[in-house]
This record gives C-alpha cells, structure tokens and sequence, in this order.
C-alpha cells in the first residue's frame, strides 16, 4: 500500500472500476437525474435504467486519467461557452512547460478556480494538475471518487485534535514535495481555508507553513521554498454567479455572529458555480517565488503582492466602489488596461445594476463592498 493511498488521485489502472462504481451508484443518478434533468425528477424509476445504460455507453473507451479529462474538456468548452463572455490568460509564457509547478491561487469559487488554471495550462501545453481538496466537501462517496478521478487530492480538514491535524498537515506536505520532486505533478491549492466571500484575497501564512512542514530540519525556508516552483495566480471573475449566497451568509454573520451551513449547501454552491454567469474571466500567472524569506508571512505577503499586482479589475468592480464611496476609482479595467469611464462601460455595467436591484436591499451594501474590496485590495 503506497503511502499517499489515502489522499492521492485515483491512478489509471483503477479508472474504469471506479467509473463503474460511480455509474451504479443509486444516490449518483439521482442527483445527476435532479440537477440535468430537473423536468424528469418525477420519472426517476423510468429514468434511472436509461441514464446508466447511456453512461456505460458513453465511458466505455475511457481507461485512463487523460482519456477522462479529454471528455471532460469537451464540457469544460461547452461551459464556458454558455456561462463567460470572455476568457483571457496571460503571464504562461514565463513559465516552462517542463518543469512541475506550485500554484497557489486566491479562492473564489470552489471548482471553478482550479478548473480554469487547469484549462489554461491544458490549452498552453502543460501538464494539468493535482488540486487540493477538503474533505468536508466529499459528503458522499461517489463525490470523493468523481473528485479523485479527476487528479484531485484530499486535505483533512476533519481531524479534531491538535496532533492529529498536525500529522494530517504533514502528511499533506510531504504528498506535495513527492507530487512536484519525485512525480513531476503540478499541484494547485488555494491560498486560504474557504472561499474569500467578501472580495478580499489574503494569503493564510498557515497554508504556507502547512507546505514547508516537511522542510529538513537543517535546510533553511528559503531553499525550499525556493525548490517547489511556487507560482502565485490571480483568478479574476467579472461576475460570480454565488454573490448572493455569499451576501446573505455575510449578513447572517453580521447580525446574528454565525451561519450554519444547510447539509450539501456547499455541492450546491460547486454547481451554481459551474453553471451560473461569469461575465468575462480572466486568469494571469504571477511569478516563480525565488529568493530569500524570512519566514511564512514574507512568503504569503509575496504571493498576496502579485495577486494584487495581477488582479483584473472589471467595471462592475468600478460601478461598486462608486456606489459606495461617491467617486470615480481611477484604475485599468479588463485584460487590455483600459482606464475606467462611467459613461464609455455603461452597458457592461447595466447587468450588475440589474442583478443588485434583485436583491433584498438589507444585502446591498455587503454587495457592493465584496465587488468594490478588489479595486481597494489593489489601491492599497
């Protein structure tokens, strides 16, 4: 039994058994039956026999890892598609298609962060990556295997005592050096627990001590660091299709102190994602992290800078923060820079007004300060 047997994506040879495995899982087609085909709910026992047939049917020459993620491009396209106006990348051609890379994003949206610096390195010529993934969001076991099919890894955020999410957290770090030294992967993790719901992106410096855990006692940080081909990236979405979600739990916490989350809110949060608007998004490649540190928060403070740096603004972010504070933000809009004018991005900006007048006016304000945080994140 390999070390990492426990956390690791699922290898080749155990793509078909575990696709299989998924398909003939009655709670599996039940929710694909409710979320494809909502129409049909009511039919479930008709409808149930046909949609595993077509499902054997359809992964009956998918035997490997890459011959899955090559369908599940085919979605990905038809997604974007149908839910972005734009998709812009920038900053790949700084890094070698050769090497195994660290990238470290802000977190925005659950699946779809990942899944875009996937895409983008798909469409570049890299090698796609190994995400991280808690495992308080594999509810169900047919979720954590469809997760693992796809190269995603489990973080344990489930451990309760202070030595066992230390052993968890170490464990973590040496699955991470092996993936990038030993298995030339590229692996991508968040910057931080949870998704940044009021629009700042602050790097937690426990994730990067989490990373250096398995750090030799006699190297120092630096070298290290230095090793694992960090690369911050900066995932800018023009709209996020749970900003309502999202202002209405801010607004919980604020007057009652907590939220309590429903059961599988966060499943649904992952499907609202995929298939909600987004408006155009960008996605831009930062920097490798070389040099010295003097400890996690100068390394965090680093990828918190070319995050910021390399944030796109878009002008609803604009609309927001003028709104808020009573004037004009004078910042570069949009993947070409453009110097934001009220009046020249008035019909880009017509679909935010509409989509705030929406909402129930006690949220307005937690609205417009989670689009307007990027512009003063960046100001700052």
């Amino acid at each position: 039994m390999s070390e990492f047997d426990d956390i690791r994506p699922y290898n080749d040879n155990e793509v078909s058994p575990v696709l299989h495995r998924v398909i003939n899982n009655p709670e599996f087609i039940q929710a694909l039956t409710r979320w494809r085909f909502k129409h049909l709910a009511n039919y479930l026992g008709f409808m149930a026999p046909l949609i595993r047939w077509y499902l054997h049917w359809r992964v009956r020459s998918i035997h490997s890892i890459a011959d899955l993620q090559k369908e599940i491009k085919t979605y990905m396209d038809t997604m974007i598609s149908r839910t972005s106006s734009d998709l812009t990348i920038a900053g790949l051609d700084k890094l070698n298609p050769n090497n195994a890379y660290l990238f470290i994003s802000n977190h925005r949206d659950i699946a779809m962060d990942p899944a875009f610096v996937n895409f983008a390195l798909h469409q570049n010529g890299f090698g796609t990556m190994r995400i991280a993934i808690g495992d308080n969001l594999l509810t169900k076991p047919y979720v954590s295997d469809l997760m693992r099919l796809n190269k995603s890894f489990i973080v344990n955020r489930s451990a309760s005592s202070p030595r066992e999410k230390l052993k968890a957290a170490r464990h973590l770090s040496r699955y991470i050096e092996h993936s990038i030294k030993q298995q030339h992967s590229n692996i991508w993790i968040a910057h931080r627990e949870g998704r940044a719901k009021d629009g700042l992106d602050i790097t937690n410096p426990a994730v990067i001590s989490m990373i250096a855990l398995n750090k030799d006692k006699k190297s120092d940080l630096s070298s290290y660091i230095n090793q694992l081909n960090i690369v911050p990236v900066a995932i800018s979405y023009e709209l996020d299709p749970c900003d309502a979600l999202k202002a209405n739990e801010l607004y919980q916490q604020q007057q009652t102190g907590e939220y309590a989350k429903t059961t599988h809110e966060d499943i649904a949060s992952v499907a609202l994602g995929i298939t909600g608007q987004k408006g155009h998004v960008h996605v831009e490649f930062g920097d490798v992290l070389q040099g010295y540190f003097a400890d996690t928060d100068a390394i965090a403070a680093e990828i918190d800078r070319q995050i910021r740096l390399l944030y796109c603004l878009f002008p609803n972010h604009c609309l927001a923060y003028q709104k808020l504070k009573g004037k004009v933000p004078q910042v570069q809009v949009g993947a070409t820079k453009e110097v934001f004018n009220p009046e020249k991005f008035a019909k880009q900006t017509q679909l935010f007004e509409r989509r705030l007048q929406q909402l129930d006016p006690s949220l307005h304000d937690i609205f417009l300060t989670m689009y307007a945080n990027p512009i003063i994140n960046k100001l700052s």
